[in-house]
């Protein structure tokens, strides 16, 4: 294999790279604004006249979305690399003459199963924080 057939070959492998890139963005941004809020709720606690209990079940929420963000981002990361050793392995392949077609196909599977998983806490997350959506004052 030349080496712009090979280069053409690891294209698409580091343009999912963006797009896990991408997603990475999104879902650290998601759990900042819920460290954000919990910490805002937590700081309400302290000085809450009254029954708490509202309050409590928004941190209850916000952990449990906290919980899947981590795993979404945790799950992305180890894609991540995972594809990034696709790219490694294909140019390993390549210069090494090594027939290395099974390895390289697992990892870009287990890359995609990973991200599939990724999505899927996700989309949990997201049904989760609009499950807890409130629109006005507590008790309203």
């Amino acid at each position: 294999m030349d080496i712009a057939h090979l280069i053409q070959t690891s294209v698409a492998p580091v343009f999912l790279l963006s797009g896990v890139a991408a997603t990475l963005g999104v879902l650290t941004n998601r759990l900042a604004r819920a460290v954000d809020r919990a910490r805002s709720i937590e700081d309400r606690l302290e000085n809450h006249v009254g029954d708490p209990k509202h309050l409590h079940r928004d941190l209850e929420v916000l952990a449990r979305r906290a919980r899947y963000l981590n795993a979404a981002i945790s799950l992305c990361v180890i894609s991540a690399v995972m594809v990034a050793l696709v790219v490694v392995t294909l140019f390993a392949n390549a210069f090494f003459d090594a027939s290395l077609a099974l390895t390289i196909a697992l990892l870009f599977v287990g890359a995609m199963l990973l991200l599939t998983g990724a999505f899927i806490a996700f989309f949990i997350e997201v049904r989760l924080a609009t499950a807890a959506l409130r629109i006005g004052p507590p008790g309203a």
